[in-house]
């Protein structure tokens, strides 16, 4: 279920430099609160949650939370958490930390990344071995990316790529803007979405995860309406059930 949150993430990584250097409002979305219902196929598998708050004069806090339900806890009992922190700095996002709490059945792992910035270095550690990796300044991990596409989609003309760190790797990812489709929305109308498409690289963002769908609404909030992920054995399903921002 780890994976579901970092489907969120996955949204994140459609920016461009340009975009990236011309963001006069950083971070304008603390305080929104999201929750989700996750579905395998036609079966409803739990929940997720995403609540934003403030860190700090010029910082900012992501929470993101996923469980299994009753029925799937008898098979498979998932309790997953990502956290993610960043701050502005001269009116451009930088991560400054990515946590991985993952607890399914009797699989746990704990994994954090730090992004000391200021060193060009990351500090990467899973279930207590560290790392650091040479990572310039600027590399975004994959839930802050999120953040900074809402401020700036991707369009037909432009496909785009991001410089992420995530799972021990840094790499560039392309995504493509597919079509604009009009989905129901929270209240039951139809809401015009833009539909994205990552080309992801390498397994360190998702595990068996084929093509990854994302339906942002084309106004400018672009909230994540839907997101889906096909795998081997059937697809997930990811729609928002309730939305606020006071």
């Amino acid at each position: 279920m780890v994976n579901i949150l970092k489907l969120f993430g996955v949204v994140g990584l459609l920016w461009t430099t340009q975009a990236f250097a011309v963001t006069e409002d950083c971070f304008p979305f603390v305080g929104e609160h999201y929750k989700y219902d996750v579905g395998w196929e036609f079966v409803n598998a739990g929940t997720a949650e995403i609540k934003i708050t403030k860190k700090g004069a010029n910082g900012y806090k992501v929470h993101n939370f996923a469980r299994t339900n009753g029925f799937l806890d008898l098979f498979k009992r998932v309790r997953d958490t990502i956290v993610s922190e960043g701050i502005c700095i001269d009116g451009k996002m930088q991560s400054t930390l990515f946590t991985t709490d993952q607890l399914e059945r009797k699989y746990r792992a704990v994994k954090r990344a730090e992004f000391l910035y200021k060193e060009n270095k990351v500090s990467y550690t899973k279930n207590g071995k560290n790392k650091v990796f040479d990572v310039p300044s600027g590399y975004l991990n994959v839930i802050d990316a999120f953040y900074l596409t809402r401020l700036n989609p991707p369009t037909k003309d432009h496909p785009i790529s991001i410089p992420i760190f995530d799972s021990e790797k840094k790499y560039d990812v392309a995504v493509k803007l597919l079509k604009k489709e009009k989905i129901r929305g929270l209240k039951g109308k139809r809401v015009e979405c833009l539909v994205i498409q990552p080309e992801l690289k390498t397994e360190g963002v998702f595990t068996s995860v084929g093509v990854i769908k994302i339906w942002l609404t084309n106004d400018e909030r672009r909230i994540p309406l839907k997101i889906t992920a096909k795998l081997k054995i059937g697809r997930i399903v990811v729609k928002l059930t309730e939305y606020s921002k006071p």
